[in-house]
């Protein structure tokens, strides 16, 4: 089994008080498995129904909500399973494909006797059905995300001693070079990472195998597997369906990712899209790639300046895949060697860039850049920290980062701000920003220092007397 984060989230969750848990996020990263595998350890009793496949117990929740009621509903459904309150976890499976289970949460909350945990796939998914006719259970459920297996993750299940994670942490926070051996342990675990991805599937066979054809099929397989279900939805009797033209514009979208990456400037561009269409119509086919957890966005801003969020512009973006793995078993075979061998710099930077992406987005830090509307500077991320805006400039090796620097010396027009250069190198300085390995992209802590609002002493608050 591999080693999950997101499961000490669980065990939290199931020690304090708490509402049933939805686990989201794009298919294959092991929600079914990793819930799965949580009720049989902490559980005396699971009760697993999976939505998608078994159809007949959707009527379980068609009547009323009355918990026990749907607990008879499907004891007949499903026979020998038990419901032993306080004792069982039920896990729905797929909660999306039957909205009125979703909705009956609330209900389960209220009664108290069972903890409930349920994945989704499609979650959020414009157009994936109408909307819930019985309601969403706002304030009776919490959310977490799984996604593809971070670079921390990866470490951890190849191995390596959370003490030296730990190191390589602080040393990044306290901007100390990293130790030579461990300094290049993790720079080669860092480059099979990137070609392996985080698709818990091609880590596990990674590890087992370390074969490299095996790895891209299985990659390929996966990406198969995730355009077949483009365009899916339910209709109004609860039917699979796909929407054709959605799935043209959602496949030709993900297929122009590889030259849209390849350029200097890589602002997705509608008109590299191969498909008919309009570029809103278009739109439709990005929204859903991303609705769905394959590919991410990073905004350009009018300015630098805090915070990033006001100053975006909504209409220009670069595009990233989710998993770096993926994108590269899309791309020629020889892409996967040359990193392993050291090279990053296919593609213009953009793998390097992916991977930065992807490590902050699974850190939920936003993404942003700065491309002047004059071509220059560009900088390739932009983000947030204690109220300002950090400059970051992601190199596939150590070359200068001309646009950073230019920034930097010219604050009467672009402000002071602190600024980071990852590249291919160990922990140093330069003039006016720090000098990251990339893969330190997974351990920046970009937190606010302290989020604690102190509390206010009104103790001494009394009416003033009128004179």
């Amino acid at each position: 089994m591999l080693k999950r984060e997101l499961w000490n989230e669980l065990i939290n969750w199931k020690n304090r008080d708490h509402h049933p848990l939805i686990i989201k996020g794009l298919r294959q990263t092991g929600k079914t498995f990793l819930v799965k595998q949580f009720g049989k350890e902490y559980y005396e009793n699971t009760v697993y129904l999976d939505l998608r496949q078994n159809t007949a117990v959707h009527d379980a929740f068609s009547g009323n909500f009355v918990v026990d009621d749907m607990i008879m509903s499907i004891t007949a459904t499903i026979p020998g399973v038990r419901f032993v309150p306080k004792k069982t976890l039920i896990i729905f499976d797929e909660i999306q494909d039957c909205p009125n289970a979703r909705s009956s949460l609330k209900y389960w909350d209220q009664d108290g006797r069972f903890d409930v945990l349920a994945t989704g796939s499609f979650l959020g998914v414009k157009g994936f059905r109408d909307p819930y006719p019985r309601g969403i259970p706002v304030g009776y459920e919490e959310q977490l995300t799984l996604h593809p297996l971070s670079f921390r993750e990866f470490l951890i299940n190849a191995g390596i001693d959370q003490k030296i994670i730990d190191y390589v942490e602080k040393s990044v926070k306290n901007l100390t070079t990293i130790e030579k051996a461990v300094h290049q342990a993790f720079r080669s675990l860092y480059l099979q990472y990137i070609v392996v991805g985080g698709m818990p599937e091609v880590v596990k066979s990674f590890f087992e195998l370390h074969d490299l054809n095996e790895v891209r099929t299985i990659q390929q397989r996966i990406v198969s597997s995730i355009r077949d279900d483009f365009g899916r939805y339910k209709d109004k009797n609860g039917q699979d369906k796909i929407n054709e033209v959605l799935k043209l514009r959602a496949e030709a979208c993900l297929d122009s990712l590889p030259s849209q990456l390849s350029r200097d400037y890589k602002k997705f561009k509608y008109s590299q899209v191969n498909v008919k269409g309009n570029s809103p119509e278009k739109a439709d086919g990005l929204q859903y790639l991303e609705d769905v957890g394959l590919v991410i966005r990073a905004y350009n801003t009018a300015e630098i300046s805090f915070p990033l969020g006001g100053v975006k512009i909504p209409s220009e973006f670069k595009v990233y895949y989710a998993d770096t793995g993926l994108l590269i078993s899309q791309l020629d075979y020889g892409t996967a060697k040359a990193v392993l061998s050291g090279d990053l710099s296919s593609y213009k930077g953009a793998i390097a860039e992916n991977m930065v992406a992807c490590a902050f987005y699974k850190q939920n830090i936003g993404l942003y850049y700065y491309h002047a509307s004059t071509g220059s500077p560009e900088l390739d991320f932009l983000t947030e920290r204690d109220g300002d805006v950090v400059i970051i400039e992601c190199k596939s090796t150590n070359n200068r980062a001309t646009s950073m620097k230019y920034v930097l010396a010219n604050t009467k027009k672009y402000g002071f701000h602190p600024a980071i250069k990852l590249s291919d190198t160990n922990i140093g300085g330069g003039n006016g920003f720090d000098t990251l390995p990339l893969y330190a992209a997974s351990f920046l802590s970009l937190d606010a220092t302290d989020n604690i609002i102190p509390e206010i002493d009104i103790s001494g608050l009394t009416v003033p007397t009128e004179e």
